[in-house]
């Protein structure tokens, strides 16, 4: 990997900060779709700690008036497939144009004892919520959700 790779690959990463009694997710990234797929990796992490296996692939689509709202439509997706279809996502890819998103989701059915779910998330919220890039041209997308 040379350099300016390594640089943009360091870009991408994710947090959780706290709010109460909910939880705020944050991803990183060199785009804003890497860090909406960063802050997906985060909202898994609210529920668990354990690597989930990219069995099932999911396709999901959003649509929103602007890049924070369609944020906030983006966790929301990945919240709804993971109740109805009792999954967990480990692996997310985020194509945006314009003010709608086509997002794929790889994972697995939830297994209580292998991935001792913490919590379930119920909603992401307008909370704290803030898609922009820093003076480094670094990405972060953030909200709190409810769980």
């Amino acid at each position: 990997m040379n350099q300016a790779a390594a640089s943009v690959a360091n870009k991408a990463r994710w947090e959780h900060f706290p709010h109460d009694a909910d939880v705020g997710v944050r991803g990183f990234g060199a785009t804003t779709t890497q860090a909406f797929e960063q802050a997906a990796q985060a909202l898994t992490a609210v529920v668990t700690q354990t690597e989930i296996e990219p069995k099932i692939r999911v396709e999901v689509i959003c649509e929103a008036p602007d890049l924070e709202l369609l944020f906030v439509e983006w966790l929301n997706a990945i919240i709804y497939e993971m109740a109805v279809r009792n999954m967990l996502f480990g692996r997310f890819a985020v194509r945006i144009e314009g003010t709608r998103l086509a997002g794929t989701l790889w994972g697995e059915p939830v297994d209580i004892e292998r991935h001792a779910p913490a919590c379930e998330p119920k909603g992401a919220t307008y909370t704290a919520l803030k898609v922009a890039a820093d003076n480094k041209g670094i990405w972060s997308a953030a909200c709190i959700v409810d769980v």
